[in-house]
């Protein structure tokens, strides 16, 4: 019978497997081959030490070999591992490089843990790392244990040793031999260790080092040690040079793809892998430190008073580096993310791209609405497709037939944007049927976020055209995070940390965390003495939880933002990047309060739950710091599963004007947090919307795992940190209660007697209760509150919960009202 024919309908319809079972699969391989090399590893070592110990009886039967002893039948090889062991370990130990031959399966094991995802290494630098000394150790047994082992059956260094020196010796002699063998040496410890540099140069020159000059270490924009195992910024970078759209013609059966070949993408991995090490190894050996002579300015100059106001650098004009304090600080590493294997471009399926822009086309031409071009643009979940209409077609009449072409594409969270601001076009934003996985390796990696200059990068993910989506949340300058419950929020917090910690010297930055759920950001705890801030009293849980410290941390932040703004003040600077320049040009004296201003960043998750537990408590704090803390550094983050209109108010929206809204179940819901629709047409797993500005921007967010975290979090705590984490002042006012501060009830508040019977009418002790019933602020319904307290009428404070009041009728208040008078 004739074969049958597989019509293309059919191959259409072929199972294809998954991106999650591709990577499973490949992670399964990867697995069983450091398997392999980890046993090959073993066996090699068990080879080099048997015949070490055993190599003077077996070298006999290796030189002078009988028919037969190949097989060891009558074992007479005495080699741990046979005669093959024996054969192996001849070879390198009496061949090759003697007992630094060891090294050999040393690598192996690393190359067998980096494979197995055991433990991540760069390759290329422990090649070096480990050939370097077996080649230098192999000369240099030769030189200094040849006499020793002159009985023995192979030279310590192996023939290569004996070879080199023989070589060497004749043509520099063995005194030039040893220099050149100590420069070798010095080289290879300074390319190993930045650190050593130092050393080596305090020992050759003590005198530039402890004489009366002041050294000071000057960093770049990113210091030697975070440019190790990232990236080349000279490379070309691919996220930021997308090829990824594809231009149809309306008739045409045939498109023009401008999509780079896929050999091509996997070369650039391999590239950018490979020049991880060769960054870091053409670097570690520049010097990151000058040292400054120290010089007293001219009797002239300061009597003139042509110095600028508050300047007090006298004897020391060289600038403050607020590193200094932790100057061997390492930024993490690129190793510590995971690398998907797809995540460098999306998945391009033509035979979906052709098949969806047919049935747009035929939708659109069923309702009577033509078109003259239509191009394709491939995300990593979303392709945009942009359709150019006819002379005399009304937008609204494409934008009504949204639910139409959701219908013929049979996908869900498909999008019109009518039309893409800036171009005379329609856009069509369809889920892609295979969505590709974009890692925070590859945003951290990217040449976007390398060369960033912000104050405070938040690299998020990547847009429809697969670039890197960043933001300076100083400019911002704070930001609502808003969606349905697992669309994406929690990661999304973790890549905005994630990408600030991999940016920011802990001198920089301090986070403050707040978490409701007790359990979100718990594995920021090891960051505790280097990003981390608290109130001095609260150091027993680094990340707050209760809702009493909640309100305790938010008012003493306010206090921080009113003692900056007066340092700021005093200094003549409008914000704090003008404050802290003058701080490290040295104009402002530490001696009165002055000293460098850290950024600030609050995150708050499930800020709708604070808002149920405490109201007014938590928002008026929140709101203050948002209309105030912008100029001194102060920056807030507060994300929320419920974005109803009791939760995110108009005062909240009004001072957040940074909006990422990921997917929601209800069109009144987008609305309350981006003031349009659209967040309902998302499609979960990270696809948000980011509103920083007129219109919103549709961005894949980043994907970074809790073990990504976690392992970045302990990369920073196994680093020399600060004493204990940075201290918030003591709030003046908690809930109501004055702190370290005495109530002076010979001064009651003319709304004592008022409050006092509000109190015993409602039965409830209740600072917010004050304030709405009498519409006074907070501070004063506080101080109220301490006096009610002190006369006895109410009960201590119990947290977020309202006061026992202690009088139970009008008689018994008219009579201690009668005593206070």
């Amino acid at each position: 019978m004739p074969k049958k024919k597989t019509t293309p309908k059919a191959k259409q319809y072929k199972k294809k497997e998954a991106p999650i079972d591709q990577e499973a699969r490949r992670d399964r391989q990867l697995f069983i081959v450091g398997c392999v090399i980890a046993t090959i590893a073993a066996f090699l070592a068990m080879c080099i030490f048997g015949f070490i110990v055993t190599g003077a009886n077996d070298i006999s039967l290796i030189e002078y070999p009988i028919d037969g002893e190949l097989l060891n039948e009558d074992c007479k090889f005495e080699n741990w591992c046979g005669s093959l062991g024996a054969y192996i370990g001849y070879f390198f130990v009496k061949q090759c490089f003697g007992f630094a031959s060891l090294l050999i399966p040393f690598y192996l094991v690393l190359l067998s843990l980096h494979l197995s995802k055991v433990a991540r290494t760069a390759l290329l630098k422990w090649l070096i790392i480990t050939m370097v000394p077996m080649v230098w150790l192999s000369i240099g047994f030769t030189m200094t244990l040849s006499s020793t082992f002159a009985d023995s059956c192979f030279n310590p260094g192996g023939n290569h040793g004996v070879w080199v020196v023989n070589y060497m010796e004749g043509l520099i002699g063995i005194a030039g031999l040893s220099v050149l063998m100590l420069g070798i040496a010095l080289a290879f410890v300074a390319f190993v260790s930045t650190e050593a540099i130092t050393w080596m140069r305090k020992l050759l020159n003590p005198k530039k080092f402890f004489s009366g000059r002041v050294k000071f270490t000057v960093e770049r924009p990113e210091s030697q040690e975070s440019i190790e195992n990232t990236v080349n910024t000279d490379e070309t970078d691919d996220s930021e040079q997308p090829n990824n759209e594809i231009v149809f013609g309306i008739d045409d059966t045939e498109s023009n793809t401008k999509q780079s070949d896929s050999s091509e993408s996997s070369a650039s991995s391999e590239t950018s892998e490979s020049s991880e090490s060769s960054v870091s190894s053409e670097q570690s050996g520049e010097a990151n430190e000058a040292t400054f002579d120290v010089e007293k300015p001219r009797e002239e100059e300061r009597a003139s008073g042509n110095t600028p106001a508050g300047d007090t650098r006298g004897s020391i004009d060289t600038p403050y580096d607020p590193r200094l304090d932790l100057e061997n600080y390492r930024y993490p590493t690129l190793d510590l993310l995971k690398k998907y294997g797809d995540d460098d471009r999306p998945i391009v399926d033509m035979e979906e791209q052709r098949a969806n822009k047919d049935r747009i086309v035929e939708v659109l031409r069923n309702f009577g609405v033509e078109i003259t071009s239509i191009k394709a643009t491939v995300g990593p979940t979303i392709t945009l497709y942009e359709i150019t209409p006819a002379p005399g077609v009304k937008i609204a009449k494409i934008r009504n037939l949204e639910d139409d072409i959701a219908l013929s594409l049979a996908a869900l969270g498909i999008r019109i944007i009518a039309p893409i601001p800036g171009k005379g076009t329609i856009g069509i934003e369809v889920p892609n049927a295979r969505p590709s996985i974009v890692s925070m390796e590859s945003i951290i990696g990217s040449k976007k976020y390398q060369m960033s200059t912000m104050e405070l990068p938040c690299a998020i993910g990547k847009t429809i055209t697969n670039e890197v989506y960043m933001f300076d949340l100083a400019k911002i300058p704070h930001l609502l995070v808003a969606g349905a419950t697992g669309q994406g929020k929690s990661v999304g917090l973790n890549a905005i940390l994630t990408s600030l910690l991999y940016k920011k010297h802990p001198s920089e930055l301090k986070i403050v965390l707040i978490d409701p759920k007790k359990v979100e950001f718990s594995i920021y705890a090891p960051i505790v003495n280097h990003f981390l801030a608290q109130i001095p009293e609260e150091s027993e849980d680094p990340i707050i939880t209760d809702v009493t410290k909640v309100v305790r941390t938010l008012n003493s932040l306010c206090k921080e933002m009113d003692t900056r703004y007066d340092l700021l003040k005093i200094a003549r600077a409008r914000n704090v990047k003008e404050y802290n320049k003058k701080f490290i040009d040295r104009q402002l004296n530490p001696e009165n309060g002055h000293h460098y201003m850290p950024y600030i960043v609050v995150v708050i998750d499930e800020f709708g739950d604070l808002i149920m537990t405490a109201g007014k408590e938590i928002e008026l704090p929140i709101a203050r710091i948002a209309q105030l803390a912008r100029a001194v550094g102060i920056h807030m983050i507060i994300a929320t599963q419920r974005p109803t209109t009791t939760i995110i108010t108009g005062n909240i929206k009004a001072n957040f004007p940074g909006r990422i809204a990921f997917k929601v179940s209800a069109m009144i819901d987008s609305k309350t947090i981006l003031d349009r629709p659209g967040a309902n047409q998302l499609i979960g797993r990270g696809d948000m919307l980011i509103l920083n500005g007129a219109d919103p921007v549709r961005v894949q967010c980043a994907f970074v795992d809790t073990p990504e975290v976690e392992s970045v979090n302990h990369f920073i705590e196994a680093q020399q940190g600060y004493p204990g984490p940075f201290e918030l002042p003591l709030p003046d006012v908690e809930g109501g209660v004055a702190e370290g501060k005495d109530v002076d009830m010979s001064d009651l508040d003319p709304m004592f007697e008022e409050c006092a019977r509000l109190m015993v009418a409602s039965q409830s002790g209740s600072t917010s209760l004050i304030q709405r019933k009498l519409s006074i602020g907070y501070n004063r319904a506080g101080r109220i509150m301490d006096q009610l307290e002190m006369a006895g009428i109410v009960g201590a404070a119990s947290g977020s919960k309202p006061r026992e009041v202690l009088i139970a009728d009008e008689n018994s208040l008219n009579a201690i009202l009668q005593g206070l008078r």
